[in-house]
């Protein structure tokens, strides 16, 4: 779990991803990026999940996620907005 700052940026976290080497040649059997789940919640707020985030070794990977305030859904007090990334086509 991570908080955010004031602006609602985090501090960068290292994830183990595959070796570089993955991605220099075609059709290794190996993906050359992980995959990750992104839950993002606060009091107030519409959830959010984001899955198959693509995390590729020595590239920084921002993912930007707008809440909703819930005052704006007020039946939807328990909703979840899922997000799901396909593949790139590398």
């Amino acid at each position: 779990m991570r908080l955010t700052d004031r602006s609602g940026k985090i501090e960068p976290i290292s994830l183990p991803v595959p070796d570089l080497s993955a991605s220099q040649s075609p059709d290794t059997g190996e993906i050359p990026f992980a995959i990750v789940t992104i839950h993002a919640r606060l009091r107030g707020y519409e959830q959010i999940t984001a899955e198959g985030i693509q995390v590729f070794p020595d590239t920084i990977t921002d993912q930007n996620l707008e809440m909703i305030p819930l005052s704006e859904l007020p039946s939807e007090w328990d909703r979840t907005e899922f997000f799901d990334t396909p593949p790139q086509n590398l």
